[in-house]
């Protein structure tokens, strides 16, 4: 696996719309890097973020979706 470090710390962070105001399981992606989804935990901002392909985020999503309709 190749590590490879993104500066992040100008980043504005919006969090899923699927969050809520009880602090649950809540995640933050950042815009504007493209090419690249940033993703972070929306209970530890000052913790890691991952980095993700825009490419392989967009199915990403699509399953995540899809599996939430079939419960």
């Amino acid at each position: 696996m190749v590590r490879i470090q993104h500066d992040l710390s100008a980043a504005t962070w919006r969090k899923s719309s699927y969050s809520n105001s009880s602090g649950g399981d809540c995640l933050e992606v950042a815009d504007g890097h493209p090419g690249l989804v940033p993703v972070r935990d929306s209970k530890r901002p000052d913790g890691p973020a991952l980095v993700v392909n825009a490419a392989a985020w967009a199915p990403f999503i699509d399953s995540v979706k899809a599996a939430a309709e079939h419960r």
